[in-house]
């Protein structure tokens, strides 16, 4: 057993060497990483439909937060694209939606995605 390795005082670990390098990889992946995609919905406001005028019948959907209605008739959400597949020649006439007092957002969007998933493009916002 040799003393004077005894006498010598311990060398403790430097942890700066790994800080540094857990915050490089922070760093490294807060640049490289997505943190939401963002979703466009096309919205068009009221007067700013594209043609001159109203063409055809109406189309009025009015969405409450528990509740659907075309043109003032209480209408389940799935059978709203076959109601309005009668009432348009064309998917991209224009579809009116108004939505009712203490509606959220999220219920508005959410009948939004549904018309544009089954390909009506031109949904016009009224009060």
């Amino acid at each position: 057993m040799n003393f004077a390795d005894l006498d010598r005082p311990r060398r403790r670990v430097s942890l700066t060497p790994m800080i540094d390098v857990v915050f490089l990889l922070l760093v490294f992946f807060m640049l490289s990483a997505r943190f939401g995609l963002d979703q466009q919905l096309p919205l068009n406001a009221a007067g700013q439909a594209a043609g001159a005028g109203w063409q055809g019948p109406p189309r009025l959907v009015a969405v409450g937060e528990e509740t659907l209605t075309l043109n003032g008739v209480a209408i389940e959400e799935t059978a709203l694209t076959e109601a309005l597949a009668d009432l348009v020649e064309d998917p991209s006439d224009t579809i009116v939606l108004r939505a009712e007092e203490d509606t959220g957002l999220q219920r508005l969007v959410t009948v939004m995605q549904r018309l544009s998933a089954e390909g009506y493009g031109q949904l016009v916002l009224v009060e």
